[in-house]
């Protein structure tokens, strides 16, 4: 159970009453009513990593800072950070509306995406550097996008599927040899975005007027297309996002042939924790780039 007298502390309001939401593989959430009248998101972790709250309100906070720099207007938002806490694990946030049926403002959103990643970032990776998602991935900064990609996530990656066999031998090699590849296949070099970094349909909610608000960041300094490959991989996103994201900032040439490399980290991460499909599908984008 979620602890109350730490949300009241948090928030400087009594608790009323917490329901349990659904949804979420990790964490437990809750819709949580305040004694003033406020109601309030709030998650807990049952066997947290490191500083996963305070990792994930300091990226919150960052996209934030993002999105009210750019020019993107209102097409996305992130909820507002009320507190957090590493000990007992708690993350509380501003309560979004979500409304099931109400469709989002896609080209908004795509707008803005290209404003929040303009935005930049001081370096690829993280300058505090904490590791985000469930494998724990590093985020240490790095000057170029082909260093931070093959280092902090190729080869990490490569590494977990060997030691727990979710890739063959073959493809564990080829994935390997493929990140000393990426100045070659990675098209020409660019500043760090300011992306999301887990940016798939399920961390996107929909408010009753159709406002796109970002939940659930692995937030960090990369390249741009790596949000936009993520945003294809699963789907959930419609054309006119993408073609108003290409409007405002449009890629490099060559774009298509590189959504499957950005792909091959989620792809991977997903082969680890999951096996099934995953691992055929990760084998397939690396065959795409022997």
């Amino acid at each position: 159970m979620i602890d109350l007298a730490t949300i009241a502390a948090l928030v400087g309001s009594g608790v009323r009453r917490a329901d349990r939401l659904g949804g979420g593989d990790v964490a437990e959430s809750f819709r949580v009513e305040l004694d003033d009248g406020a109601t309030v998101f709030a998650k807990t972790h049952r066997n947290p990593p490191p500083h996963v709250f305070s990792t994930e309100a300091a990226g919150l906070a960052w996209l934030r800072d993002g999105l009210a720099a750019g020019r993107g207007g209102r097409g996305l938002s992130v909820p507002e950070v009320l507190g957090w806490a590493d000990e007992p694990p708690l993350l509380v946030l501003a309560w979004v509306d979500e409304r099931r049926g109400v469709g989002p403002d896609e080209e908004a959103v795509g707008r803005a995406l290209a404003e929040l990643h303009r935005v930049g970032a001081p370096r690829f990776g993280r300058e505090d550097r904490r590791t985000t998602g469930s494998r724990g991935l590093p985020n240490d900064p790095c000057d170029t996008w082909s260093e931070f990609y093959a280092e902090r996530r190729l080869r990490p990656l490569a590494r977990l599927a060997a030691d727990g066999g979710a890739l063959a031998p073959d493809d564990v090699a080829a994935l390997d040899a493929l990140a000393g590849r990426l100045d070659a296949i990675g098209g020409p070099p660019e500043p760090p975005a300011r992306l999301h970094g887990d940016l798939w349909a399920g961390n996107r909610i929909v408010d009753g007027t159709g406002r796109s608000w970002l939940i659930d960041p692995a937030a960090h300094g990369g390249h741009r297309e790596f949000d936009l490959a993520m945003m294809r991989l699963f789907g959930g996103f419609g054309p006119a996002c993408f073609a108003a994201y290409h409007e405002a900032h449009p890629l490099a040439d060559g774009w298509e042939e590189r959504v499957a490399l950005h792909q091959l980290a989620p792809l991977a991460v997903h082969a680890i924790k999951f096996g099934g499909g995953y691992r055929a599908a990760t084998a397939e984008a690396i065959a795409r780039y022997r």
